[in-house]
């Protein structure tokens, strides 16, 4: 297997790397934003200059998954590599969870730390709010955030103290905002929610700078655009949009400070940026919500919608500017992939992400993602994807379509939907309209195959298949 170290150097590159021999690695992680929410998948009516820089000047993915539709289930898979239902945490964690990440899962920050890197968080963890669960006991030197959804609060929809018998007062405590393992302060009301961006921009920029003389990681989970969405007075009404324009213009302008402090430090061409989406977006909220760029459905469903994400790869000088990569990858290639730049050892344990450093070497017809799997709830294994073919199982989802969405920040109305096995061509369908299961028995017993073995190694609650190889989540 060739590392993107040993093409660093093949390629003459040294003289990018003044101050260390390993890139420093940038990884933002925006909060259900959805495949056709930035300018360059066709975002419409405000602009994002700087992440369409990003995507110009390196590499557009448009077959990029989450492999889970939800909050923390898909930021455990990003960190560790895994399958969240291998690792055992799914869903989106509630406010004093009494699970969370296993301190025996390997982190991307625990991975790097042992390769000598600074490692930094700022924004949202998700994956216990727990001490023993949190990034500094995770691997990471430092962390600034929220350790849940920024909806996760005492607050009602119109930004008023929430009655004491309604949903958000009753399972929502005060909404702590931590630096290291301590609450420094409570979000209290949508002012708080709209000063947030900026705080964490200056956070990620200022361990940038402290940090520019070693190899560093910096994790930048933002909170937006999950509702309810903040935005600061220099962006407020600047977009044609309205509020959700002017969110994305503002987090268009945080990832551009990120860029201008590695280009004003001189360690841009050895900084690796990865700009993805924990999940597709949450449609039911409607003017405060994205878009899904003409895919099926969004968040918290299976479907196109829900797990393709915008991704975009940005390093000079080593992955060639302009590509647009049409291979399918995933969040969870990204531990194994910082793993061969890096020259660190993967986990002993089993993980299921692939190195995918041939693809941003713009190698051609490498495909080292060849399938992924769908799962959704605690274990329901919902859909399998080989190459362009994408087979649904039989199961119900919580639909929007067909239901008027919300505004202002309140969300519509949702229902129950069933779907019967079904096939799709996600080459000339991806926006799985045309089920053609009939006409291609062969692809799906192909595809039969890979769901039995998924079956076997990790279960499936829809057919009552416990699985052979899943962990446990860490417990209090």
């Amino acid at each position: 297997m060739t590392s993107l170290t040993g093409f660093l150097l093949s390629g003459n590159l040294v003289a990018a790397q003044e101050n260390t021999s390993n890139p420093n690695i940038i990884l933002i992680y925006m909060d259900d934003m959805g495949y056709g929410d930035i300018g360059s998948t066709g975002a419409m009516n405000y602009q994002t200059p700087n992440i369409d820089k990003m995507a110009s000047e390196g590499m557009r993915f448009t077959n990029f998954y989450t492999v889970s539709p939800i909050c923390s289930a898909s930021r455990a898979a990003l960190l560790t590599g895994s399958y969240p239902t291998r690792i055992g945490i799914t869903g989106a964690l509630m406010p004093n969870a009494d699970i969370g990440i296993n301190s025996n899962e390997v982190t991307i920050a625990e991975l790097l730390k042992d390769q000598g890197y600074a490692t930094g968080m700022v924004g949202k963890w998700h994956l216990g709010d727990a001490q023993k669960f949190l990034p500094l006991q995770h691997g990471f030197d430092e962390y600034f955030g929220l350790p849940y959804s920024n909806d996760m609060w005492p607050v009602d929809y119109d930004g008023t103290p929430a009655d004491s018998g309604s949903f958000h007062a009753k399972y929502f405590p005060p909404l702590p905002l931590i630096e290291g393992n301590e609450t420094i302060e409570y979000l209290e009301d949508h002012l708080d929610q709209d000063r947030l961006t900026t705080r964490y921009t200056k956070k990620a920029v200022e361990f940038i700078e402290r940090h520019k003389e070693q190899p560093f990681f910096l994790y930048f989970a933002h909170a937006m655009p999950h509702v309810p969405l903040g935005v600061s007075d220099k962006f407020r009404g600047k977009s044609d949009q309205g509020l959700y324009g002017d969110m994305m213009m503002e987090v268009d302008w945080s990832i551009g400070q990120l860029l201008q402090v590695l280009r004003d430090n001189e360690i841009e061409d050895n900084t690796l940026v990865i700009f993805t989406s924990d999940n597709g977006p949450w449609l039911n909220y409607g003017n405060h919500a994205g878009s899904a760029g003409g895919l099926r459905e969004g968040k918290q469903t299976t479907w196109e919608g829900g797990n393709r994400v915008p991704a975009i790869i940005h390093w000079p000088k080593v992955v060639p500017a302009g590509l647009i990569n049409n291979y399918m990858a995933a969040t969870i290639d990204i531990l194994p992939t910082i793993a061969a730049i890096t020259g660190a050892s993967l986990p002993d344990h089993k993980i299921d992400g692939v190195n995918i450093s041939s693809l941003l070497k713009g190698e051609k017809n490498s495909q080292p993602r060849k399938s992924l799997y769908f799962y959704y709830n605690e274990n329901d294994l919902q859909a399998v994807r080989n190459g362009k073919w994408k087979l649904v199982l039989p199961h119900k989802w919580n639909s929007y379509e067909g239901k008027l969405p919300g505004k202002d920040g309140y969300p519509g109305e949702r229902h129950i939907q069933s779907t019967n096995m079904a096939l799709y061509d996600l080459r000339r369908d991806p926006g799985e309209r045309y089920n053609v299961i009939d006409q291609h028995p062969e692809v799906l017993e192909e595809l039969m195959e890979l769901v039995e073995e998924a079956r076997q190694d990790l279960g499936d609650d829809l057919t009552d298949r416990k699985g052979e190889n899943k962990r446990e989540p860490g417990k209090l």
